[in-house]
């Protein structure tokens, strides 16, 4: 694939991501976080292009979500709960992208989404342990609120996009 086809594609998927995060928001939470489907066209191009392509494209997703819809606290919680957080989840969900022609591919690509969610969950909980302790409720300890919080949306969030991402792609291959 050429860097000009390559680029064109990473800027079209994320184009795209943002028109789906704005148009499929159907829940919004109060401290940052939305289901949507905003990921569905980057871990499509993940699973078909690979793990550069899936973290390129999700962390420029992470920035240019930050620019449409920011929520700065601290420059070091901006990093961790946009680019970096999308573009593991691009990566890791590119890792199925291993195994395209295994009769294990549907598997697989589970699997590295799932892998990328956990990536995406997880630095969405380190942002919320290291910066929004304020926000906890009184007694509750701030690693379990930021589990529970980010877990609320990120879980929900990447089982869809497991299962629309098996359709697209199961479309896209036939």
């Amino acid at each position: 694939m050429t860097r000009i086809r390559k680029n064109a594609e990473i800027g079209v998927i994320v184009a795209l991501a943002v028109v789906l995060g704005t148009l499929t928001r159907f829940v919004q939470l109060p401290f940052g976080g939305s289901i949507n489907l905003s990921l569905l066209p980057l871990i499509v191009l993940a699973l078909r292009r690979g793990f550069q392509v899936g973290s390129i494209s999700g962390a420029l997703y992470g920035v240019v979500d930050f620019v449409l819809n920011p929520f700065f606290y601290h420059p070091a919680q901006v990093l961790l709960d946009y680019p970096i957080a999308f573009g593991c989840m691009g990566a890791l969900s590119g890792l199925g992208s291993r195994f395209n022609t295994s009769r294990y591919h549907y598997w697989a690509a589970g699997l590295a989404i799932g892998l990328g969610g956990f990536s995406r969950l997880f630095f969405h909980w380190l942002s919320g342990v290291l910066f929004f302790a304020s926000y906890a409720p009184p007694g509750e300890p701030v690693w379990l609120y930021s589990l529970t919080y980010n877990s609320s949306y990120v879980i929900p969030e990447t089982i869809l996009c497991m299962f629309m991402s098996h359709l697209v792609l199961r479309y896209l291959n036939s």
